[in-house]
C-alpha cells in the first residue's frame, strides 16, 4: 500500500543555554542562628545566675512577700529575727472568754483557763516553709507566686483541748444530756397505766471543740459557742390513744342479751371487767419510717366460750319431717312434721360484742344475740316425687324369740328412733347419731348386755337387735357399708334365718354401724315391732336401681369348743340360788361374702364380712360366798 502523500521533515536540534556561575550566601546571614543560640544560652546563664543570687541571698531568711495576719512584714528576715518581732506584736490575752450556751444557761472559760497562747516560732517556721516545702521547680513556681501575690501566714494557736473537753462532758452529764426514752403502756387492775416518752439529747463534743477552736483561731476577745446538741427519737412516741381505748373498753361489764320474742327473752350473761381485761390484748407494731406504735387487739376466746355455753339453751335445731310411705297411694305421708331451726350466729354476735366493747355509752354495752333462721332439708311438703321415694327396695325381718319384756321394750324403743327417716342421696346413715343417747330417761329398761368378756345387766340390752336388723336391710339392699362390728360372741337370736356373721353390734360412740345411700334418690326408713310375733321389721323405700344382691355363705372356721362354767357373785340372790345369764357358745371365724349386681354390672364384687367370735362360757350368778364363784 503507498503511504500517503505527507510531507517529512526532521526536528532541529535544541540549542543549549550557556553556564551561569554559582552564587555566594551572604557573610551575616551564615552566622545568625548562630548569633540566636548563643543569646539564648548567654540569657539561660543570667537567668540561673540571677535566681541562684536568689536563693543564695534569702537561704537563710523569709522569702519576700510573706507576712502574717498582724501585718508583719517577715521578708528577708532570719527566723530569730521574725520570732522576736512577732513577739513584739503579739500575744494572745488570757482573760478573754469563751462561752458556751444551751438555751439561757451559759458557762464560761477564759484563754488562760484553756491554756491558749501564740505560738512565734511555730508560726515563723510555717513563714520560712513558704517556698520551700516542694522540688527545686516548683519551689520557684512558689516564690514567684509568694512575690507577685503575698502569702500570709495564719497564725499558730495552741490550747489544753484536753481542759475543754473536760469542762464539755462536765456540762453535758449535768445539765444536758438526758436519755432517750420511749412511751409505754400496759393494763393494770381495769386501767391502762402509761408513761410518756422522751427524746434522747446529748451534747456532741468533737463538734463543739470544733466550733471553739475556730473561735479561739479568730483571737476574739469574747466569743458566745452554741453547744451542738445531738438528738435521739424515741420508737414508741404516744400511747394516749390506745390507752383511752383501753380505758373506754373497760368501763363496764358487756352483756350479752336474749332477743324478745323467744323463750329467754330478757335474759343476760355478763362478761365482768376482770375478764374483758383478759381478752385485751396489746401489740407493737413497727412503721415505715421505724417509729413503733401499740395496737390493742382482743382476743374472742372468752366471749365464744359463753356463747357456745349459752347456744345449748337457746337454740332449736332444723329437724326433717318423717314419713311413712301409703303403698295403696304411692304417696307419703307425714308422721312427724318438719321444725325450722333457730342457731346462734356466734360469728355476727362477737361482732357486735367487739363493737360494744369501746362504746362510749354505757346503754350501748349490751349486746342483743344474733340468730339465724335455718330451713329444713327435708320439708313436710315434700312428695313422694319430688324425693324419689317411690317403691319399697328392701326389707328385712330379724326374731327375738324368748327375749325378757325389758329387752322386748329396749327392742320398740330403739326402732321408734329410726322409723319414718329420710337420708338424702349420697347421705350417710349413722345408727348411734339417730339412736340419742340409751338411759332410763329416755326410756330404755335395765336387761343383759355384753360388755368386755361378759354378760352383765344393764340399760339398753336389745338395742343391738336393731342394729342387726339394719344391718341386714343394708346389706341385701346393695348399699356400701361403711362400718359394722361384729358381737363378741355368736348370739342364738341373730342367727335365725341368716346364720350367724349377720349380727352388728353398737356402742356409742365407739362402736357404730354406718352405711351410704349411694344412689341418686332419697331413702325412707321405716322400722316395725311385732310383740305378738317376736319380729322387727326394717323397710326401706326409695326408686329401685335393680340392684340384686348375692351372698355366699356362712362360711365357719377355727371352731373352738366353749371354756368351762363362769360362776360370779350377786349380793340379790340367797343362799343355794342359781340364776344362768348366759349360754355356751362355741368359738369361730365366719365369713360371709357379698356380691351386688346392678343389672347385668357387678358394682360391688364379692366383699366379705369377716366376723371373729370368742368361744363362751356358761355363765351363771350365785350368793356371795359360793365356792364356786370364779368370775
Amino acid at each position: 500500500m503507498t503511504a500517503p502523500n505527507v510531507p517529512y521533515s526532521h526536528p532541529l536540534p535544541r540549542a543549549r543555554r550557556a553556564a551561569r556561575p554559582a552564587r555566594r550566601p551572604k557573610p551575616w546571614l551564615v552566622r545568625l542562628p548562630l548569633l540566636i543560640v548563643s543569646g539564648v544560652v548567654l540569657l539561660v546563664l543570667v537567668l540561673v545566675m540571677l535566681l541562684a543570687g536568689y536563693q543564695f541571698a534569702y537561704r537563710d531568711q523569709i522569702y519576700p512577700g510573706v507576712s502574717t495576719v498582724f501585718d508583719v512584714n517577715l521578708a528577708g528576715m532570719t527566723r530569730d529575727e521574725a520570732i522576736v518581732a512577732l513577739e513584739r506584736r503579739f500575744s494572745y490575752d488570757q482573760d478573754a472568754r469563751f462561752t458556751f450556751r444551751y438555751g439561757d444557761a451559759e458557762w464560761t472559760l477564759t484563754a488562760g483557763e484553756l491554756g491558749v497562747t501564740f505560738d512565734a516560732a511555730a508560726t515563723v517556721n510555717a513563714a520560712y516553709r513558704a517556698g520551700r516545702s516542694g522540688g527545686w521547680l516548683s519551689n520557684l513556681a512558689d516564690q514567684l507566686d509568694i512575690w507577685l501575690n503575698g502569702y500570709p501566714v495564719a497564725p499558730v494557736i495552741t490550747y489544753n483541748q484536753t481542759e475543754a473537753q473536760a469542762r464539755l462532758v462536765q456540762i453535758a452529764h449535768d445539765y444536758v444530756n438526758r436519755p432517750v426514752v420511749d412511751a409505754t403502756l400496759t393494763i393494770r387492775n381495769g386501767r391502762a397505766e402509761t408513761s410518756p416518752s422522751q427524746i434522747g439529747r446529748s451534747v456532741d463534743i468533737p463538734a463543739t471543740l470544733g466550733v471553739l477552736r475556730n473561735e479561739i483561731l479568730r483571737l476574739s476577745a469574747d466569743s458566745t459557742i452554741n453547744l451542738i446538741i445531738s438528738e435521739t427519737a424515741p420508737v414508741v412516741w404516744n400511747t394516749s390513744e390506745v390507752a383511752a381505748r383501753i380505758d373506754q373498753a373497760l368501763a363496764a361489764p358487756v352483756e350479752f342479751v336474749a332477743p324478745a320474742g323467744g323463750d329467754a327473752a330478757g335474759q343476760s350473761w355478763a362478761l365482768p371487767v376482770e375478764t374483758l381485761e383478759k381478752m385485751l390484748v396489746l401489740e407493737k407494731v413497727t412503721q415505715g419510717d421505724g417509729s413503733v406504735s401499740y395496737r390493742l387487739a382482743v382476743n374472742l376466746d372468752e366471749a365464744r366460750a359463753l356463747l357456745e355455753q349459752i347456744a345449748p339453751e337457746l337454740e332449736v335445731q332444723p329437724q326433717n319431717a318423717r314419713f311413712i310411705f301409703n303403698d295403696d297411694t304411692r304417696q307419703l305421708e307425714v308422721i312427724s312434721h318438719s321444725v325450722d331451726g333457730t342457731v346462734l350466729d356466734a360469728e355476727a354476735t362477737l361482732a357486735d360484742f367487739e363493737r360494744a366493747l369501746f362504746a362510749g355509752d354505757p346503754a350501748q354495752r349490751r349486746v342483743t344475740l344474733v340468730f339465724q333462721h335455718l330451713k329444713p332439708d327435708i320439708p313436710d311438703t315434700a312428695t313422694a316425687a319430688e324425693l324419689g321415694i317411690t317403691e319399697l327396695v328392701v326389707e328385712r325381718t330379724t326374731y327375738f324369740y324368748g327375749s325378757s319384756a325389758a329387752r322386748r321394750r329396749n327392742v320398740e324403743v330403739a326402732a321408734s328412733h329410726f322409723h319414718g327417716l329420710v337420708i338424702p342421696p349420697g347421705g350417710i346413715f349413722s345408727f348411734n347419731e339417730w339412736l340419742g343417747d340409751v338411759s332410763v330417761e329416755t326410756g330404755y329398761e335395765q336387761g343383759l348386755i355384753i360388755v368386755g368378756n361378759q354378760t352383765i345387766t344393764g340399760v339398753g340390752g336389745g338395742v343391738c337387735q336393731v342394729s342387726t336388723t339394719a344391718f341386714q336391710t343394708a346389706f341385701y339392699g346393695g348399699y356400701p357399708i361403711l362400718a359394722r362390728t361384729e358381737h363378741a360372741y355368736r348370739v342364738s337370736y341373730y342367727e335365725a334365718g341368716e346364720g350367724p356373721g349377720m349380727d352388728a353390734t353398737v356402742y356409742s360412740p365407739i362402736v357404730d354401724f354406718r352405711f351410704k345411700n349411694d344412689t341418686p334418690y332419697h331413702l325412707l326408713i321405716e322400722t316395725y315391732v311385732n310383740p305378738a310375733r317376736s319380729t322387727l321389721t326394717w323397710k326401706f323405700y326409695s326408686t329401685s336401681m335393680g340392684r340384686r344382691v348375692v351372698k355366699e355363705g356362712p362360711v365357719i372356721r377355727n371352731q373352738t369348743p366353749p371354756p368351762p362354767p363362769i360362776y360370779r357373785a350377786n349380793s340379790e340372790l340367797r343362799p343355794g340360788q342359781i340364776r344362768q345369764v348366759d349360754y355356751a357358745q362355741s368359738g369361730a371365724d365366719v365369713y360371709v361374702y357379698r356380691t351386688v349386681y346392678e343389672g347385668d354390672r357387678i358394682i360391688i364384687d364379692r366383699e366379705e364380712f369377716r366376723s371373729h367370735y370368742m368361744p363362751w362360757a356358761n355363765q351363771f350368778e350365785v350368793a356371795p360366798g359360793d365356792p364356786r364363784i370364779n368370775g
